[in-house]
C-alpha cells in the first residue's frame, strides 16, 4: 500500500475554518488591555461595590449580581467586539482576510463564537466573585436552560450589531459611537436597572430591547424564575442583527 503525498490545493472543510478563526479571535481578545478592562475590571468593580456598600442603597443582592453578569456580556460582545474590528477594518487586517476562504459569514459567525466563548468564560469569573462575597441565587432547572439560552442569543445579536457597526464606520467614529452606546444600554437598556424600575410609559418600549431581554432573564433566573418571553424577543433580534451585518459588513476602510 502506498501513500498518496501529492498535494491538494483546496480550502479547509467551513466547521474546521470557522473553529480555528473562532480560536485566533479569542487569542486576540485575551491579549488586548482595553478588552481586559471592559470585560473584568469595570464589572468586579461594580459587582463588589454594590454587594458590599450597596444595600443601604436599596440594592437587591440576589438580582443585582445577575446585572452585573448581563452587563459584562453586552461589554464584551459589543462593545469590545466593535471597537476590536473597528481598528483591524482601518489597518487592513480585514483587507488581508479577503485572500483567504472566509467569508462574510464565516467571519461574522466566527467572531461570534469567539465573543461567546470569552463571555462564558467572563461570567463564570464574576460568578465566583459574587459567590465569594455571598451572592446565594436561587435557579430552577428550567431557568437556567432558559438563562443559557438567553445569553447565547443576546451574545449574538450583540456581536453582529457591533460587527455592522465596525464594518461600515470608520474606526474613531465607532469608537466613540459604541461607547455612547454601551453607556445608554447600561443605563437606560434594562441591564443594570430591571424593566419595573422604569416609568410606566417607558416600560414596554424598554422590554422590548435586547439589552432588557437578556437582563431580565438572568435576574429572574437568579430568583427562582423562568422568562421565556425573553427568547422570543432576543431571537427577533438575532435574526435582524444578522441580516443587517451581512449587508453592511464592508472588509475594507
Amino acid at each position: 500500500m502506498s501513500l498518496d503525498l501529492s498535494p491538494r490545493a483546496a480550502a479547509a472543510p467551513r466547521p474546521a475554518r470557522l473553529l480555528h478563526h473562532a480560536r485566533v479571535e479569542v487569542g486576540l481578545q485575551l491579549r488586548n488591555g482595553e478588552q481586559l478592562l471592559l470585560a473584568l475590571v469595570i464589572p468586579v468593580g461594580l459587582l463588589v461595590a454594590g454587594l458590599l456598600w450597596g444595600r443601604p442603597l436599596g440594592v437587591d443582592p440576589v438580582a443585582y449580581p445577575a446585572s452585573i453578569l448581563a452587563l459584562a456580556v453586552w461589554s464584551t460582545s459589543f462593545t469590545s467586539l466593535a471597537i476590536t474590528t473597528g481598528f483591524e477594518r482601518r489597518y487592513g487586517v480585514l483587507e488581508r482576510l479577503i485572500a483567504t476562504p472566509l467569508s462574510r459569514a464565516d467571519l461574522v459567525i466566527g467572531k461570534a463564537l469567539a465573543t461567546a466563548a470569552v463571555a462564558a468564560g467572563q461570567v463564570t469569573l464574576l460568578a465566583a466573585v459574587a459567590a465569594g462575597l455571598g451572592w446565594r441565587p436561587a435557579p430552577t432547572a428550567s431557568g437556567t436552560l432558559v438563562a443559557v439560552a438567553a445569553a447565547l442569543l443576546a451574545s449574538g445579536c450583540f456581536a453582529a450589531l457591533a460587527l455592522a457597526l465596525a464594518g461600515r464606520l470608520e474606526a474613531t467614529v465607532t469608537l466613540g459611537l459604541v461607547n455612547l452606546i454601551y453607556l445608554a444600554g447600561a443605563a437606560g437598556g434594562g441591564l443594570v436597572l430591571p424593566v419595573a424600575a422604569y416609568p410606566e410609559a417607558a416600560r414596554l418600549p424598554v422590554s422590548l430591547l435586547p439589552t432588557a431581554a437578556l437582563g431580565e432573564s438572568l435576574r429572574s433566573w437568579a430568583s427562582g424564575g423562568v422568562e421565556p418571553g425573553a427568547l422570543g424577543v432576543l431571537g427577533c433580534w438575532l435574526v435582524l442583527a444578522l441580516l443587517v451585518a451581512r449587508k453592511a459588513f464592508r472588509w475594507t476602510a
